[in-house]
């Protein structure tokens, strides 16, 4: 945002700055008149603070030619302030991780199973400050500032929650078990991950709806963390194993699909599709109105009954306007009609992102 040039900057991070406009609402107004001929404002951190939104909306009503950037990070907690959201006069963007179209589709898939892709962690040259950065992350965020968010009486449920909610991640959740694992009620299990998917962390992937009760779908939502390194940090595990890289893989696939949409601001869906007797195809994304099925392999071994979920998802929506493989080998090819890409190839050349 930065780069971007504001001629003025507010860092409401800044408990300086916090302080004074909280200490005194005018000052905003005041720091804006006395600022000749603005013509690019940035307020970081805005949720810190949500009745700088009202002042900014009675300066735009009064026909401003100045533009504002507003940032941040916690849509919870402007809810939570009864913020008011500027209707009309606001233009949503997010902004994600790092995604393949940006590195020009070369993205180290090795690295960003073990490290991720958030910006400062995957393109520094210290792995070890890299590891050290999202250890500091998680705990000073996720454990710190998403407990604070909790708004609970009991905490020690919350991190218990956590951590059984990230070990379970990718998986579809089994509310009854997981409320029995982490002595919770299952009233709160909702209300806990609804914190996740308010700070941006991750967020419930549900089952398709157009087949939801014709194929009798499983109506429990899977849930995938938002960066493949912040999971593995939760998790104090940053090794890509065999018995880790099929969550890994599909939960770089879900960061791709997601962060990639946001930076081409495309509309995007991502739903489950797993039918209770079994049939199951990783990813349904619909973009705008183009609608893809997607199963994730960590390699290029690729067989007809790897293939069979999608070719069922074919014949049950045949709107799709494509079924693939998406896996973390080097070569195309197709299994029975379908084609198996390498990830990347596979989001540029079919999927535009």
């Amino acid at each position: 945002m930065k780069a971007l040039n504001p001629d003025l900057s507010i860092n409401l991070a800044d408990e300086g700055v916090f302080f004074r406009y909280s200490a005194d609402p005018r000052s905003l107004r005041q720091d804006l008149d006395t600022a000749s001929r603005l013509k690019l404002v940035l307020v970081d951190e805005v949720q810190r603070l949500p009745s700088v939104l009202n002042t900014l909306q009675a300066i735009i009503d009064e026909g401003t030619k100045t533009k504002f950037l507003l940032t941040g990070s916690s849509a919870r907690k402007l809810r939570r302030g009864n913020a008011n959201l500027l209707p009309g006069r606001l233009l949503h963007f997010q902004m994600g991780p790092l995604v393949s179209a940006e590195l020009e589709h070369r993205l180290d898939t090795r690295k960003a199973l073990r490290l991720g892709t958030l910006p400062e962690v995957y393109l520094g040259k210290d792995e070890g400050a890299s590891l050290a950065l999202l250890n500091s992350y998680v705990a000073s965020y996720i454990r710190e500032e998403i407990k604070a968010e909790a708004l609970v009486r009991n905490l020690e449920a919350f991190t218990r929650f956590t951590s059984f909610a990230f070990q379970q991640a990718g998986q579809t959740i089994d509310y009854s078990k997981l409320a029995r694992s982490a002595r919770v009620s299952r009233h709160a299990l909702s209300r806990f991950y609804e914190i996740f998917e308010d700070t941006l962390v991750g967020e419930r992937v549900w089952p398709f709806p157009p087949l939801r009760e014709q194929a009798d779908l499983v109506k429990h939502p899977k849930f995938y963390v938002f960066d493949v390194g912040v999971y593995n940090a939760m998790l104090g595990n940053f090794e890509p194993s065999a018995d880790r890289i099929g969550a890994l893989a599909e939960h770089l696939i879900f960061s791709q699909l997601r962060h990639a949409c946001w930076a081409k601001n495309v509309a995007c869906e991502v739903h489950s599709f797993r039918t209770r007797g079994g049939t199951e195809v990783d990813f349904i994304a619909t973009l705008e109105r183009q609608t893809f099925a997607l199963e994730v392999k960590s390699t290029d071994n690729v067989s007809e009954v790897d293939v069979a979920g999608l070719k069922t998802f074919l014949k049950l929506y045949p709107k799709t306007e494509a079924a693939l493989v998406l896996h973390l080998g080097a070569r195309s090819f197709k299994v029975n009609g379908i084609w198996c890409h390498p990830w990347q190839k596979g989001l540029q050349e079919e999927m535009g992102l």
